[in-house]
């Protein structure tokens, strides 16, 4: 049975490398995937799941007007599974054709991404994602300054936290830090990657 899946968690928790990871599953199988990602995440290219440890792969990429039904639809209306990646840039329409692929076109939609951004606000896609997914779990990660459970994303700027601004801010290790609730409001004085 198809189902809805959102897996998330903070940064470097391994999300990207998962899809990898399940795709290199389902076509070692020989199971066709579709792998979907968010247009806005540029850092590797337009189109590209990326993992920090240095593996990649090709990918569809989402636009704000992607109807994401439609392109699995022309892409492959039975392929065993859909993949995306960055799905907390998802808008409220696409997390609903995910949940049409799902109940119309019996494919299940595995979705990888951050739950909250750096002032610990949802993301549009998480939201969403979080009310309609079936099936929900966290990938967990230690917090980049404690053995603790990283559950936030600290953004910094120049060695310093930075607790607002616009929501989106394409970034890796550079612009953000996984860290605990404790080390989220006390940081270190020295924030360097």
């Amino acid at each position: 049975m198809a189902q809805l899946f959102f897996r998330y968690g903070a940064m470097n928790s391994g999300k990207s490398i998962e899809i990898l990871k399940v795709a290199h599953n389902y076509e070692e199988q020989h199971k066709q995937v579709i792998i979907l990602t968010s247009g806005l995440d540029d850092r590797s290219g337009v189109g590209v799941v990326a993992s920090r440890i240095g593996m990649e792969r090709a990918a569809h990429p989402i636009a704000s007007d992607t109807d994401v039904f439609a392109l699995v639809s022309a892409l492959n209306d039975v392929a065993a599974c859909v993949l995306i990646d960055e799905a907390q840039f998802l808008e409220k329409h696409h997390v609903n054709e995910c949940a049409r692929i799902v109940d119309e076109l019996h494919i299940p939609v595995m979705a990888f991404g951050l739950k909250n951004d750096f002032r610990n606000e949802l993301f549009e896609g998480s939201k969403y994602l979080l009310l309609y997914a079936d099936k929900i779990e966290e990938m967990k990660t230690i917090c980049w300054f404690c053995a603790k459970k990283a559950i936030m994303n600290l953004r910094v700027h120049e060695g310093q936290p930075v607790y607002a601004g616009e929501q989106i801010q394409i970034g890796g290790n550079e612009s953000y830090f996984p860290v605990c609730r404790h080390h989220y409001y006390f940081p270190p004085a020295d924030l360097q990657a």
